[in-house]
């Protein structure tokens, strides 16, 4: 399994935190928040990991470098425009990389292993979503509307009384489903909008296809840093999990 991380930006909701690193190298207690996510990626058997960079792209790849080990491969693509352009430019750039299955990441969730194989273990599609569920969803939350576990919209701006879910930033592609995916990014990074779009924007094009499912991930553990509370809250999550490190089951991959 390929994963794909986006994480050419800086994350300026997080300044002056972020001044001069980016936000995917901010420390969650002994590790950074990239760290986990490719710890948590190799617990689910991932061996194979490509990561858009862009802000500070020096300091990232130099950190990923060491931690590439035999029968892991970690590789960077760097994001020239990541000040310009949202994340479907950094996915544009990347999709050379989605000739097979793979998973794709935003760099700024946090999340526990168990997310990850509830997502590889889920029924095959060409693309499922993960969601979560909330009793209030606000406007900067990615906002789901469901047929049953069929994606129907997505989006921050939907309204409240039709949400079903949140997306919490991870995806699997299997079969069709990257080629979909790439032959819709072009596609939309040849209109004038392109430069502005999330990539969930393209997904949400193709969930009017009935290409897109969605897996429940609920009560399991991730967190979304985009704040300095969140950045709280992530450490206080992972500090949960190294406490309880020596009773963390190990994860049976379902593939």
């Amino acid at each position: 399994m390929k994963a794909l991380i986006l994480s050419a930006g800086q994350g300026s909701r997080l300044l002056p935190l972020t001044e001069s690193r980016p936000k995917c190298l901010l420390p969650l207690e002994t590790q950074s928040l990239i760290e986990w996510q490719i710890q948590e990626l190799t617990r689910c058997g991932v061996n194979e990991i490509v990561v858009v960079v862009g802000f500070r792209a020096a300091a990232v790849e130099e950190m990923l470098a060491g931690l590439c080990r035999p029968g892991l491969s970690i590789r960077t693509i760097f994001n020239p425009f990541f000040n310009v352009a949202d994340n479907l430019g950094s996915c544009w750039l990347a999709r050379h990389e989605m000739n097979r299955d793979f998973v794709i990441l935003n760099g700024d969730t946090v999340f526990e292993a168990a997310i990850l194989q509830r997502l590889l273990n889920s029924p095959p599609a060409p693309v499922t979503v993960t969601i979560d569920h909330k009793a209030r969803y606000d406007s900067d939350d990615m906002k789901v509307v469901l047929d049953g576990t069929r994606l129907v919209e997505i989006g921050k701006t939907l309204p409240l009384d039709a949400v079903d879910g949140e997306s919490i930033g991870m995806l699997l592609f299997r079969g069709d489903g990257p080629r979909l995916f790439a032959e819709a990014l072009d596609q939309a990074m040849r209109t004038p909008e392109g430069l502005k779009w999330w990539y969930l924007k393209v997904i949400g094009l193709l969930a009017q296809g009935g290409h897109v499912n969605t897996v429940s991930i609920e009560g399991l553990e991730w967190g979304e840093v985009d704040y300095p509370a969140d950045l709280g809250r992530a450490q206080e999550m992972v500090a949960r999990w190294i406490a309880d490190n020596s009773t963390r089951p190990a994860v049976a991959s379902g593939r």
